[in-house]
């Protein structure tokens, strides 16, 4: 009975007896045979819950580090319940006025301010019905800045609050008349907090515990699958598929060709040196039986003609271009005018070709409607990246990720555990620019042990080797280092 006694706080719509209520709900969150946490685990935190009348202040209810004084201003990381008139309490994930210490470590790591974000993504896509109920800032360490304005205007009914601690709220959601979803909400946050100070639920919360983390943490890395991306090419008809190597991008657009394309379609791959001729059309050597010189030049298409060409020989069925590594190349200056063509909502457009290719479109292309584009780039790769916006606004962007699933399904014990040590490492400490960096699970599927330890050996450590002398993940070398040397060790 723990979590419920704090959704009927939570909508009660009263502070009468806020103390003593929120006090009788604390209490039974720890040991069995009705709590959730284990009794040790109140060394973890306690209980502040004031009564405040009149304008004496903000009222609230909030878990704090037992560090804290009894009363008084705190510090550190906190789960807190804002009680308002007529609405339900605003729920949230605070930082003490006093500051950062004790929890510095926690709210400094970038994993923490990923998980409230994927919790409060969660929030919204399962419990929101189409609206905006939860929010969390990039960095929860940045108390220098208040919830955005944009943000707080969607609910005035706790503008006191923001005016208040609008500058500690790091993470916050908006409970509506679905008791489901603030009862997911306060489990959801009360795990992560009990989980960053050491403690999990117990044996017999376990199940509802892995349950709610499983569903929040897919938004950590959100899974795509064949059918997602053949539907966005049906309506946006290029796509980018982008992801950590190793995760299958390449596999999946091949895949997509062969099946739901039915083989109409065909696959290259840009690097450096492709060129506009190469891709577009120009002039190229031709052999001939005349002249002095023995040779001439000729038009000839590039691939996006050829394919232009293929897709209009017959225009009751759709043709697949798979451009393979398309970051590998400059694609601004490959496209030249033709960029103008990539406008999935626009059609008969046109562009003026310096010189006759012949049928069918001699000196005027077009792109046909049944012809799609799928591009597949590794985030991984930082050599060459789009970058151009106008190149971006025309093509539909998809992640791809590493997935559990398939290394449960392909992999061994040896494989699994890997995996999950270095996914978490990659969670908890890799920063935005490098959290791409995950190595994809396609390094994790050998399902004979012998063979998976000297494959982790010569197959991942080489590119972790690799990450480390670029500098691509300097803010967490040492964890790296830690897990390359458990995989010498196997």
């Amino acid at each position: 009975m723990s979590i419920p006694l704090l959704v009927e706080i939570v909508h009660s719509l009263s502070q009468e007896a806020w103390t003593e209520r929120n006090r009788a709900a604390f209490e039974t969150l720890f040991g069995s045979p009705g709590g959730r946490y284990p009794k040790q685990s109140l060394k973890a935190v306690t209980l502040r819950a004031p009564e405040m009348t009149g304008d004496s202040g903000v009222p609230f209810a909030a878990y704090i580090h037992p560090q804290n004084p009894a009363s008084g201003p705190y510090s550190g990381l906190s789960f807190v319940m804002f009680p308002v008139p007529e609405r339900p309490c605003l729920i949230g994930m605070v930082v003490g006025t006093q500051g950062l210490a004790p929890d510095e470590a926690i709210l400094g790591r970038p994993g923490h301010a990923r998980k409230t974000q994927a919790i409060c993504s969660w929030l919204n896509q399962k419990y929101g019905c189409g609206r905006f109920i939860a929010w969390a800032i990039q960095d929860p360490t940045r108390t220098d800045l208040p919830v955005p304005e944009n943000v707080a205007k969607r609910w005035p009914e706790y503008k006191s609050v923001f005016d208040r601690y609008g500058k500690e709220i790091y993470a916050l959601y908006c409970p509506t008349d679905d008791r489901t979803g603030t009862e997911a909400a306060l489990t959801a946050f009360l795990d992560l907090l009990f989980e960053e100070r050491g403690y999990q639920p117990i044996a017999g919360a376990q199940a509802s515990y892995q349950s709610i983390r499983t569903e929040w943490f897919n938004y950590l890395m959100p899974s795509v699958d064949n059918a997602q991306v053949a539907e966005l090419l049906a309506t946006r008809r290029y796509v980018i598929i982008q992801g950590p190597p190793g995760t299958g991008k390449t596999m999946m657009a091949t895949e997509l060709l062969h099946t739901t394309y039915s083989g109409r379609g065909r696959s290259i791959q840009f690097h450096p040196n492709t060129t506009y001729e190469n891709f577009i059309g120009g002039l190229a050597p031709a052999t001939s039986t005349t002249g002095d010189l023995g040779f001439r030049f000729t038009p000839v298409p590039g691939f996006l003609m050829e394919a232009a060409a293929r897709a209009l020989k017959d225009t009751s069925s759709h043709y697949l271009l798979h451009i393979d590594e398309i970051n590998r190349a400059d694609l601004s200056k490959i496209l030249g005018e033709a960029i103008f063509l990539l406008e999935p909502t626009a059609s008969n457009r046109e562009i003026n070709l310096p010189y006759d290719f012949g049928e069918p479109f001699h000196r005027t292309f077009f792109i046909p409607n049944n012809l799609h584009i799928v591009g597949t780039m590794n985030s991984a790769d930082r050599s060459i990246a789009i970058v151009d916006v106008a190149v971006r606004r025309r093509f539909a962007f998809v992640s791809l990720w590493p997935r559990m699933s398939v290394v449960e399904q392909f992999g061994c014990v040896t494989m699994q555990k890997a995996f999950r040590d270095l996914i978490s490492i990659f969670i908890e400490h890799a920063a935005e620019d490098a959290f791409p960096l995950v190595p994809g699970h396609s390094y994790f599927l050998e399902p004979d042990e012998e063979r998976a330890k000297r494959s982790l050996r010569v197959n991942l450590a080489p590119l972790l080797e690799e990450y480390l002398a670029q500098g691509y993940i300097g803010g967490f070398a040492e964890p790296i280092r830690g897990y390359l040397q458990e995989l010498r060790s196997l």
